[in-house]
């Protein structure tokens, strides 16, 4: 039972309005009473993805008090039920109709409390005020976005009334006012939807960004559609607003599924076809190719459904175009070579080091790379390797210059891409922070020099550098580091102001100027406002982050976060201490890094516990 079915179950109600069907076992996936007659028939099993959870909501009761009226509704909001037709039973004829759950979600640290009625605070109509309250810590808006907050309380009220009964003759009391949507503690939220990622291409790319969203894990109880459906309509109804000024949709606008459409399964190819309702010349061509590239790619996230080719159709049920898994590969921000992601480390003579890829046990297990960053002739602060690993920059340990050189072939040292405009006797805390790359194979890194704090971008690492524009890096903000993610579209910054550091995800823009490319971060959104600070960050995919923090009052954790500052429990990692960077691989079936002041370089492989690999070193990175 969750934390917030214990605290329903402990508020010593008349009634429980709910059944918490909880199925033990490997091979059970769902709930059933058990018949005592009739042949044995063959069932299909569930999809993997189900919750062994299920809430079954049930009706008020006759004559029921107004305390059960309230709480039976609390409780119904969390159920499956299609429609929320139970849910709605506690409610007036004028109140029914006008509640729309669909419309958002508030999503509290734990289930609301309900408070006892004010019985004097209207006196007319001889109705009371239910006081519900808690700690609020997201809301979830009509397009699926996940919008999380630093938690602040939250105050509504349930207004109930004595009705007519159905009789005609008696009365029973009913809500007639209420919070707008739904109001779920954050077990009961994690419990009935998932994060799923969909995917649009990155302004005039071919490159697909991650948007994530968050569906319902089972049948929609308002469209009655299942996950994969539910995913399909998400995606054409467009990017989330905070992303859509950075990407595009490629199908014509108004592109929805056909009507009536409430399941989507594969044929026994895994091929999935999908009914549009738009004439097939409005979308064929290169525009329906890259529709079904957005749809493969984003239905890989679908743990109940494997999809390896899509299949459009028009309005008429005619084809329009196929896609293969492996064509749409191709648009992905980082492809699947096949080979471990080899991550990379500072050593105490500053030099660039790599690390054995794959969690590999070997007699030497960090070499130095190739040319001159791995020569030591100059030492390193802080590296960072090109998304192709055949690049690397680094910046020099006075914090003053950024180098860009070859890892895998010999080469002199070339003279620095970009300089830090503190002084050489500026503490280096107040120069170059460390760089990072995105799949463009564009370097950014900030400079932290007081009084002239900026954001640059280095197109190629070679070209000339860009100050890009920030209106965000006021003269009270530093920069402590900064990632990039693949797709060049999202950039996680670490942001000390006020003397607390913070999580940040900001927006890249690209626009083409008279003379160069204007730049932009703009929009930052908070990622961990429930961290107090955070010291280290790194992409562990396209759109979860592995992050180092403390969250108020609590010691320091290593735990895994959405881009959209949405977690789980079972995101968190095993503590590891004086952690000061970690490094994820795009891949999660390979080992994270860290550096730890107590053990130095740690590796961290899938259900496995941390592991030194070498006694000393710095900033540990894997590409980007």
């Amino acid at each position: 039972m969750s934390a917030d079915a214990r605290k329903r179950a402990g508020r010593g109600r008349s009634g429980r309005t709910l059944v918490l069907a909880a199925c033990g076992g490997l091979l059970a996936t769902g709930c059933a009473t058990m018949p005592d007659s009739g042949d044995v028939q063959a069932v299909r099993g569930a999809n993997p993805g189900d919750s062994q959870v299920r809430v079954y909501a049930v009706a008020p009761r006759d004559n029921a008090n107004p305390d059960d009226i309230v709480d039976g509704f609390l409780e119904a909001m969390t159920s499956d039920d299609p429609g929320f037709a139970t849910a709605r039973k506690y409610l007036t004829e004028r109140a029914a109709k006008s509640w729309k759950p669909e419309q958002s979600i508030t999503v509290l640290a734990t289930a609301p409390d309900r408070k006892g009625a004010d019985r004097n605070a209207d006196p007319e109509n001889q109705g009371r005020d239910y006081p519900i309250s808690g700690r609020k810590i997201a809301t979830v808006d009509g397009r699926h976005s996940y919008q999380p907050n630093s938690p602040v309380d939250y105050t509504q009220a349930i207004h109930v009334v004595q009705e007519p009964a159905a009789n005609g003759k008696d009365k029973e009391w009913r809500i007639d006012g209420l919070p707008p949507g739904l109001v779920l503690g954050e077990a009961d939220f994690l419990r009935n939807y998932r994060s799923v990622n969909k995917y649009y291409f990155a302004s005039g790319e071919d490159m697909l960004v991650a948007d994530p969203v968050y569906i319902r894990q089972r049948q929609d109880p308002v469209t009655r559609m299942d996950p994969v459906t539910q995913t399909v309509k998400a995606l054409l109804e467009g990017p989330t607003h905070w992303l859509r000024p950075a990407v595009d949709a490629p199908f014509p606008s108004g592109t929805q599924l056909k009507g009536g459409v409430t399941s989507l399964t594969t044929d026994d190819q895994s091929t999935l076809k999908v009914p549009l309702d738009v004439e097939a010349d409005r979308f064929g061509g290169e525009v329906c190719r890259r529709l079904a590239a957005q749809l493969l790619v984003t239905l890989g996230d679908l743990p109940s459904v494997r999809v390896d080719q899509v299949e459009l159709q028009d309005v008429g049920g005619g084809t329009v175009c196929r896609l293969g898994k492996g064509q749409a590969a191709e648009f992905e921000a980082v492809r699947d070579t096949g080979q471990d992601e080899t991550p990379y480390f500072v050593d105490d003579e500053g030099r660039m080091m790599a690390l054995a890829p794959g969690g590999k046990d070997v007699a030497e297990p960090a070499t130095a790379v190739p040319g001159p960053l791995g020569k030591g002739l100059m030492p390193l602060g802080s590296v960072a390797v090109a998304r192709g690993g055949t690049r690397a920059a680094g910046v020099s340990a006075d914090g003053g210059s950024l180098y860009v050189s070859s890892i895998t072939t010999e080469q002199e040292q070339m003279p620095p891409v970009f300089k830090s405009g503190s002084a050489v006797t500026a503490d280096k805390r107040d120069r170059l922070s460390p760089p990072s790359w995105d799949g463009r194979g564009d370097l950014w890194v900030a400079d932290r020099a007081r009084g002239h704090q900026r954001l640059v971008v280095v197109p190629d690492g070679t070209g000339k550098w860009i100050e890009v524009r920030t209106p965000w890096l006021t003269e009270d903000t530093r920069v402590e580091s900064l990632r990039v993610s693949a797709d060049g579209v999202r950039m996680a910054l670490l942001l000390t102001r006020e003397g607390r550091t913070t999580l940040q995800i900001g927006r890249i823009e690209r626009q083409d100027g008279a003379d160069e490319q204007v730049v932009s971060v703009v929009d930052l959104q908070p990622a961990a406002p429930r961290m107090e600070s955070v010291s280290s960050v790194s992409w562990a995919g396209p759109s979860r982050l592995v992050v180092v923090g403390r969250e108020a009052g609590g010691v320091q954790q290593i735990r895994y976060l959405q881009t959209d500052g949405s977690t789980s429990a079972s995101s968190v990692l095993p503590g590891l201490n004086g952690v000061s960077v970690v490094a994820a691989p795009h891949r999660e079936t390979e080992a994270l890094i860290a550096a730890s002041g107590n053990d130095g370089i740690v590796r961290l492989m899938p259900g496995a516990n941390w592991q030194p690999v070498v006694k000393s070193g710095t900033v540990p990175v894997y590409p980007g």
